[in-house]
């Protein structure tokens, strides 16, 4: 009797535990980590047994891509798995209960500049994330002429534009460590 129950427990448990784990609104929700598209990544969209709704699709500068019977997505900001379960849901008009699958194909979009008196200045794609050391140092690190403590990270946020200072000799002796952020797509780091 307390095996049967025990099994009907677990049962139980694993029931709930699927129905949390498998619920749309669940999976629709963004883990902390997960990465967030860009202008200029490329998506691949398919659609299981739907061979005309197979593509790769890079993603609009507006933030926006458009697919067969969806129309207009806003994909800048949002996980894969977000833009998937929107394509599922606005194509059960046309076709029952519709498999989506949206994999990240390249992130050419998640991308910051790094100009000045470095060695190779240029753009350079983050994956995911680079910090202002990490920036600099895929950047040849700066020249003879470089005022290294005088460095700034330009960032902007929507029209506006802030600035960020980056003291290097003060990160370099394990001092101001905040000051080497994470860098954000878009993000410009100066070396005057």
């Amino acid at each position: 009797m307390i095996a049967a129950f025990g099994r009907t427990l677990v049962s139980t448990l694993l029931a709930v535990w699927g129905i949390v784990l498998f619920a749309p609104e669940a999976q629709a929700q963004a883990a902390p980590g997960d990465y967030k598209l860009h202008a200029g990544d490329k998506i691949e969209v398919s659609v299981w047994k739907e061979e005309e709704l197979q593509r790769v699709i890079t993603i609009r500068p507006d933030g926006k891509i458009s697919f067969p019977l969806s129309g207009e997505i806003q994909a800048a900001g949002r996980t894969a798995d977000n833009i998937r379960a929107e394509i599922e849901s606005r194509l059960t008009k046309y076709i029952p209960e519709p498999v989506v699958t949206v994999s990240v194909e390249e992130t050419a979009g998640n991308r910051i500049f790094v100009i000045g008196q470095v060695t190779r200045p240029g753009m350079f794609v983050m994956n995911p994330q680079l910090s202002v050391l990490q920036a600099l140092s895929l950047a040849g690190g700066g020249n003879p002429f470089a005022k290294l403590d005088n460095t700034i990270i330009i960032r902007g946020t929507g029209t506006a534009q802030t600035t960020l200072p980056f003291r290097y000799s003060q990160v370099t002796d394990g001092k101001s460590l905040g000051q080497n952020i994470m860098l954000e797509s878009g993000d410009v780091v100066v070396v005057p």
